[in-house]
């Protein structure tokens, strides 16, 4: 369906855009004929002059403000926003990716990091937004990829989302702690050269994500928000929904509680159950799109989670059992979940991936092999004529 996106707060009011345009001063003389005191540029003519002011109009209201000082975009104009995917191997990230974009493709195991993109129709208007959406493959070992399309040209339209693999506990605290470790390193380098630029825009980043809590909120004092918008996504609910109710109730107080200390949103997900998969895209849809969102929460560890960002607290997550020598909530909780999920190892990346079988090319692995011998027999040659010249 073609959703119009809504703009926040109120426009600043706007001028005809050919109001910048008026006619030349006149003056008299005593025969009544008129002359023009400045007359307008000979290399233009008017039609050129109303294109300029037209686009001077649109780049002078391009983005206005509302009562309270926050900017807004311009309903009309098109928008482009970001969204980087990351997460534990095999956790259903590109199968969300395509059922978001409604592609109906057969997903592919994601080598490094992938790019794709997505674009939404408006109401009424020719305009399209722009949905550019990066997936990082491999899970965690190649976690510094972030870089790659984390700069401050994207920062303030950024989102990122966390995949974790509901029906393989063993994995999740290790893929939690090692994304968001890398996200929080690299949002705060680019905000501190975002500030260098533009400190107002820096500011603001900081500004939206408190504004999700409010000045009323009792956690506000405790809580670590990262700067960019942020969404954990537990996948496989149709696996995980047979788990142990104890296993659940563990496992979905630990995310909460993670999700509530960053500032994350928090969703369960299965692309087998198609309620859940609805709820999904329009999550991901509110992100990159800014379309309507419900703001139903569902905390119940029975029931496939989901809590907004600001939307939960500590005094309904509950208490970890003390743990003796933990010195916060984070440390109790992260003891609290590995003694009941020892987490496996990740897997360590070969250290020459083009030897992997799974990424074979025939015909380019002959040509290298090719290539390998006679560097090899260059360089046997090259010593033999440094021993030589030696003796």
């Amino acid at each position: 369906a073609v959703v119009s996106t809504q703009s926040t707060g109120a426009l600043t009011s706007k001028k005809s855009p050919y109001d910048a345009i008026k006619p030349p001063e006149m003056s008299f003389d005593e025969d009544d004929s008129a002359k023009p005191i400045k007359s307008l540029p000979q290399t233009k003519n008017i039609w050129e002059l109303c294109i300029q002011a037209t686009e001077r109009a649109n780049h002078a209201t391009s983005k206005g403000s509302d009562h309270s000082g926050v900017v807004v975009e311009n309903p009309n104009k098109s928008v482009e926003r970001s969204i980087f995917v990351a997460g534990a191997k095999s956790s259903g990230k590109t199968g969300m990716i395509l059922r978001f974009l409604d592609r109906d493709e057969q997903p592919k195991a994601t080598t490094a990091l992938e790019y794709t993109f997505g674009r939404r129709s408006r109401n009424d208007s020719m305009s399209k937004d722009v949905a550019h959406v990066w997936e990082l493959g491999g899970g965690v070992a190649l976690s510094n990829l972030i870089e790659v399309p984390v700069t401050k040209d994207c920062i303030e339209t950024l989102n990122f989302v966390i995949v974790v693999d509901l029906s393989r506990p063993e994995s999740i605290w290790t893929t939690l702690e090692t994304l968001i470790a890398a996200i929080r390193q690299r949002v705060k380098k680019v905000i501190h050269e975002l500030k260098v630029d533009s400190p107002s825009a820096a500011n603001r980043l900081v500004a939206e994500c408190l504004a999700r809590y409010g000045p009323e909120h009792p956690d506000k004092d405790i809580l670590d928000i990262i700067p960019v918008p942020l969404t954990i996504l537990g996948s496989k609910y149709d696996l995980f929904q047979n788990f142990d109710s104890e296993k659940r109730k563990i496992i979905t107080r630990t995310l909460r509680y993670v999700a509530h200390l960053y500032g994350a949103h928090l969703c369960y997900f299965s692309s087998k159950m198609e309620q859940l998969v609805m709820r999904a895209r329009s999550l991901l849809g509110h992100l990159v799109f800014k379309t309507q969102l419900s703001k139903s929460t569902v905390t119940d560890h029975t029931k496939p989670v989901y809590i907004l960002a600001g939307m939960d607290a500590v005094s309904q997550i509950g208490s970890p059992p003390s743990v003796v020598g933990s010195r916060s909530l984070l440390e109790q909780w992260k003891q609290l979940f590995l003694s009941s999920f020892p987490q496996e190892p990740e897997a360590a990346m070969p250290e020459d991936p083009s030897k992997d079988r799974k990424y074979s090319e025939p015909l380019v692995d002959t040509v290298r092999a090719q290539k390998d011998e006679e560097l090899e027999r260059f360089r046997k040659a090259q010593e033999r004529k440094m021993r030589q010249s030696a003796i």
